[in-house]
């Protein structure tokens, strides 16, 4: 008996413990989601304005037709306002979700989701249900994902398909459904994916999905495979839906770029374009600065390694880190990772406001050639924000010794500071790297992580991260990144034996 007591007592004990341990699992989870998000960036009054006039258009178009009544009465006019508003609160919630999923949302892009909207809404109106939901929704949820983010796309798809300016009784529920199906599945695909071949091929098997989908689960349609007089404009004939649907996604493809360039989206494969390392901004620093660009090298390996375990955009940081340092390119021996070790300009001037100076014009000179280059604004942050207001450290130790008159803040890059967790990302990298690589090989991995936190401790308590909401389990995951990723590059190479013909590998 004692001993059946002892062990339910362990029973016991043992389901405390794990209630105790999904408690403090959810405490842990939801105390981060309480971390506040970054910023969104500041919208103009005036293009406020025309965002909410726009939000009133597409609520008149999506509900005028309750108000075309031989009689107008009350109760008519109170629906129509029910409707009116309807809409208007949920474009105002569209808005708000895609700033709240990505801060650095801008004015035009905003107007590029209104405008979505506002076109399929007229769409609706100009063909009713003679249009097929499919080729109406799915493919507006392509772009939107591609630039915007999947939680916006589906939002924007909720809206539009829940949303019609007319009676939707002629649409079969199936195919509404189906439509849904196929728009989220786009939404959330085209948010991840990371090349055209990959967008090309979305946009045959979803068609294609569609249509199998149609003839499962829409009864009583017409299946023909070729009608002259309504090849296009049909609602109910399947291989027609789908072949619209195909067409008008592969059109989609097409215009993507355009709307990159118009609306400055930055999806996954213009990012992926943009850190070809043939680009010819990437290329000249290889070629005029060889220092910079192992450099950048080192730490797009340190800080992509950094973003992988956070669970940041890898690709955004990529493509940052190659970019961040392109400013040295108007005067590379002026660094010293450039210099072949004969001369340093610095020493000719001997002037410590005059280097400084030169230290901050790599900054200004890079968002010159970002703005050339037409790089996009995510990008061009990094060239600013990896320095923030750091010290010029050097530089003001001599001013100090030689007793100049000066200001500290003559010794400080002008910022901002980093006001993104990649940006953050990358100070710290950039900082890293050099005392990681002058440590002593045989250093051992305790002296390495000394040496990481004390300079992510002088970022920190210099303000650097305060803007960038790192939380302290994320700073101690990079922390431990940059370990990993030093202990990878900092193997030895055994000694091969040399003979005349050198035949040893």
């Amino acid at each position: 008996m004692p001993i059946i007591l002892k062990l339910n007592k362990q029973k016991f004990l043992y389901s405390v413990y794990n209630i105790t341990t999904i408690l403090k699992k959810i405490n842990f989870f939801w105390k981060r989601s309480q971390v506040p998000n970054q910023e969104p960036i500041q919208i103009s009054r005036i293009d406020k304005l025309i965002i909410f006039l726009i939000c009133i258009v597409i609520s008149i178009i999506s509900s005028y037709k309750l108000l075309l009544v031989p009689f107008l009465q009350s109760s008519v006019v109170f629906t129509w306002s029910v409707s009116f508003f309807e809409v208007l609160i949920t474009c105002l919630l569209l808005i708000l979700i895609s700033r709240k999923e990505n801060p650095n949302i801008n004015s035009r892009q905003i107007l590029l989701i209104i405008s979505l909207l506002l076109i399929v809404q007229a769409v609706k109106n100009i063909f009713g249900s003679g249009l097929s939901p499919l080729s109406i929704i799915v493919p507006p949820a392509l772009i939107i994902s591609q630039g915007m983010g999947t939680i916006t796309a589906l939002s924007w798809v909720s809206i539009a398909s829940i949303s019609w300016p007319d009676q939707i009784f002629n649409i079969n529920s199936n195919l509404l459904v189906i439509t849904m199906i196929c728009a989220c599945i786009v939404s959330v695909l085209g948010g991840k994916i990371r090349s055209r071949a990959q967008l090309l091929q979305l946009s045959i098997f979803v068609p294609i999905g569609a249509f199998i989908s149609q003839l499962i689960f829409v009864p009583n349609v017409e299946n023909s495979l070729l009608d002259k007089q309504e090849f296009f404009y049909s609602n109910g004939q399947i291989f027609s839906d789908s072949l619209l649907l195909a067409i008008i996604m592969l059109i989609t493809i097409l215009f993507i770029p355009i709307f990159e360039s118009i609306f400055g989206l930055l999806t996954k494969a213009r990012l992926l374009e943009l850190a070809d390392k043939e680009k010819p901004l990437i290329r000249r620093l290889s070629i005029e600065a060889p220092g910079t660009f192992e450099h950048t090298l080192l730490i797009c390996g340190l800080a992509e390694e950094a973003t992988r375990m956070i669970g940041g955009d890898i690709d955004l940081i990529k493509t940052g880190s190659l970019y961040h340092d392109v400013g040295k390119l108007h005067a590379p021996k002026w660094f010293i990772e450039n210099q072949d070790g004969s001369k340093n300009p610095h020493d000719e001037i001997d002037d410590p406001l005059k280097s400084a100076k030169v230290l901050q014009a790599h900054v200004d000179e890079g968002l010159k050639f970002a703005r050339k280059n037409r790089l996009p604004k995510p990008i061009a942050n990094f060239i600013p924000e990896h320095q923030g207001t750091l010290k010029m450290g050097y530089f003001l130790n001599k001013a100090e010794e030689k007793n100049l008159n000066f200001n500290e803040n003559d010794f400080r890059y002008k910022g901002p500071i980093p006001q993104s967790k990649e940006t953050a990302i990358l100070m710290l990298a950039d900082g890293c790297e050099a005392a990681l690589r002058a440590m002593d090989i045989n250093a051992s991995d305790f002296e390495a992580q000394e040496t990481i936190s004390k300079i992510i401790i002088s970022r920190k308590l210099d303000g650097q991260l305060d803007d960038s909401n790192l939380t302290k389990g994320e700073i101690f995951l990079i922390k431990k990144s940059f370990l990993n990723v030093w202990k990878r590059i900092r193997h030895r190479r055994i000694q091969y034996p040399t003979t005349k013909n050198n035949t040893f590998s």
